[in-house]
């Protein structure tokens, strides 16, 4: 990573926060659309989304990883993000706060959204290996 400056750095920090939220949301939808072709059997189209989603996936892996590096630059090893915002100026540490806590609850809808596909989807795949051990 080249030299950025502490506001370049937090900066960065805050536009990949905002990223993570646009990815989100398409990655919700990605999900639902999932749910609903397992639904409806369609292995083509489940095949399709996952392809869809794993690149939004690593971007936001690297996004994450970024982020951590930068706390750590900028705040030592054992700095959190709450420990950021509070090192922001106000008009930064509001943009940071709000855009983590929304992350982090469309982080969590996501995750009980990738649960519930995977059970409807380990539920269907034993009911369709029932139907054909009959």
């Amino acid at each position: 990573m080249s030299r950025l400056t502490r506001d370049q750095a937090a900066l960065r920090l805050l536009d990949g926060i905002d990223a993570d939220l646009g990815a989100c949301g398409t990655i919700r939808d990605l999900l639902e659309s999932q749910f609903q072709a397992a639904l409806r059997h369609r292995g083509a189209e489940l095949a399709a989304l996952a392809e869809r989603l794993t690149p939004e996936l690593e971007a936001m892996e690297q996004r994450r990883q970024q982020r951590v590096q930068l706390v750590r630059a900028l705040l030592g090893p054992q700095a959190t993000m709450d420990d950021l915002f509070g090192s922001l100026p106000d008009a930064l540490r509001t943009r940071g706060q709000t855009g983590w806590d929304k992350l982090e609850a469309l982080v969590r809808d996501c995750k009980q959204a990738t649960v519930r596909n995977g059970n409807l989807m380990t539920d269907k795949s034993v009911v369709v290996g029932i139907r054909c051990a009959k």
